[in-house]
Parts: structure tokens; sequence; C-alpha cells
């Protein structure tokens, strides 16, 4: 039987060192900017739903009623008179690190804002929000 020799086995780990070394970056890089993406797609479905409640009720949920009033009818003023049975989100969702979406009504970029502070300890502070979805 033949086995492998030290320098054998050195040379396998510092190729694989070297793989990982070159693919993590990608890996993670790809990992955040498909996070990214799954905020800028909620903010579209939660504006959608917005968009719906506006409809019926003619306004916008207040900003002390949240995101919650796509979900469950609100019972603080302004109540809602046309809400839709079953609400207009089965459940108001998180961004991908797992914090709640922020909502202003009205908002300093429209109508209302609808924000997440984005990626967590990134440095760079940039909410993603509905006023900058292009970006």
């Amino acid at each position: 039987m033949h086995g492998m020799t030290l320098i054998e086995v050195m040379v396998v780990v510092v190729i694989l060192a070297i793989l990982a070394g070159v693919v993590a970056p990608k890996v993670f890089g790809n990992r955040e900017q498909a996070q990214i993406t799954k905020v800028k797609q909620d903010i579209r479905a939660i504006e959608a739903a917005l968009s719906m409640y506006r409809m019926h009720n003619f306004q916008y949920p207040s900003t002390e009623q949240g995101l919650e009033a796509l979900v469950k009818q609100p019972s603080t003023d302004p109540v809602p008179k046309n809400w839709q049975a079953g609400g207009y989100l089965p459940r108001v969702p998180k961004d991908p690190w797992g914090e709640n979406y922020h909502y202003l009504s009205p908002g300093s970029h429209g109508e209302f804002d609808l924000y997440s502070n984005g990626v967590p300890n990134s440095g760079d502070n940039k909410k993603i929000g509905n006023w900058n979805l292009a970006d």
C-alpha cells in the first residue's frame, strides 16, 4: 500500500486554500447581492399591497398603523372603511437580515417611505428604499 506523503498532503492543502481564497469572495459577494435583490422584491410586493389598500380606502395606512395594516384591519384612526377581508398580505415579511421593514407615511421621499436599513455592518449605512430601487 502506498499512502500520501506529508509533502503531497501539504500541496493538496495549499491548493484547497488557494481555491477557497478565489471562490469564497465570489460566493459571499453573490449572497449579499441576492439579499439586496430580495429586499427590492419585498419592497415592490409591499408597495403593490399598499397601492391596493389605498385604492380601497382612499389613503395609505398611517405611520402608526404601519405595515401591519396590510395584514390586520387597523382599529386606530384613520380606520379603513373598505378594508379587504383577508388583508392585503398574508404577513409582513422581514428583510433578509431578520429586521423589520420601516414605513413612514407621509414620507420624506414621496407619499410614503418604505425601506430596509440595508446590509448590516457594511460600513456604508445605505438604506434600501422605495426611492432608490434602481441603484
